[in-house]
């Protein structure tokens, strides 16, 4: 057991909390009973797996804000309730343990750590991975994904990623000064980190280069913000794509769409950021 999981952990309100890490009961049965649900899947391609997994957590309800828990960035431990983030991180972190066959509730929060947060630190608000572009490329580095965007065809997105910062109000940890000061210079970084996304009228041309259970993210026009949406490419068994994501509309779910209808009915969408898992 690694005991900085464990350091000064306290149960409060029906809840374990750590100084690291909060989870309640219910969630610690919930990844129990994942293992359980997961542990018979065959050997196959990353890409597979993580569709195998995703499809375990389909009907899952649709919860926004689920990381903003307490006053202090602490690793949050919510499988009951995801958003389009957590739900990709879940599924990814599930699905390396079991790559490595260990599939300890240890090895879930170290993962899920690794994952989640730049370098796979966990030191304050602004060490969590906020902007999905440069979640992408951070665990590109981490040797978790690759990167596919640009060999797509993709294009430089030329905008700044400022987004939270500039819109201060909205996330009320950044009331902090010093969460404010830090989040601002990891967006000064940003600004030497172009990243690339695959407009919609290369997408078309280039959709039968997408891979069953690459994870995408929509690239969007709105100011200061590099995606507004992620989700797992969903081939179906007549290989038309559509996107496996937890939806705002309710809960995790496979959308009716066909992705290039799915992503022409969002006005903002400009194209896709693509990342291949290859762990």
């Amino acid at each position: 057991m690694h005991k900085w999981l464990w350091i000064l952990t306290l149960f409060i309100g029906g809840v374990l909390w750590s100084q690291e890490m909060v989870c309640t009961p219910e969630d610690r049965n919930a990844f129990s009973a994942k293992i359980e649900e997961i542990k018979d899947l065959p050997s196959q391609t990353s890409g597979s797996l993580l569709v195998s997994v995703g499809e375990t957590f389909l009907g899952t309800p649709y919860v926004s804000g689920t990381l903003e828990v307490g006053e202090l960035e602490q690793l949050v431990i919510n499988l009951r309730g995801l958003d389009c983030t957590t739900f990709v991180e879940s599924v990814l972190a599930f699905s390396i343990l079991i790559r490595e066959k260990d599939t300890s509730f240890d090895n879930y929060l170290a993962t899920l750590q690794k994952i989640r947060y730049r370098n796979g630190k966990l030191s304050g608000y602004a060490s969590r991975l906020h902007y999905f572009s440069e979640w992408i490329r951070d665990n590109e580095r981490k040797g978790l994904v690759k990167d596919i965007s640009a060999t797509l065809g993709g294009i430089p997105a030329e905008k700044a990623r400022d987004f939270m910062t500039s819109h201060r109000d909205l996330y009320p940890r950044l009331s902090d000064l010093n969460a404010y000061q830090e989040l601002l210079a990891v967006e000064k970084q940003l600004e030497k980190q172009p990243y690339f996304y695959v407009p919609g009228s290369v997408l078309s041309e280039r959709l039968n280069e997408l891979q069953h259970g690459d994870i995408i993210a929509l690239a969007t026009n709105i100011n200061g913000l590099d995606v507004t949406h992620t989700g797992i490419i969903y081939k179906n068994e007549d290989g038309v794509l559509h996107l496996m994501h937890a939806s705002s509309k309710g809960r995790v779910e496979i959308s009716e769409k066909p992705l290039l209808k799915y992503l022409a009915g969002i006005q903002s969408n400009t194209g896709i950021l693509v990342a291949r898992p290859v762990f």
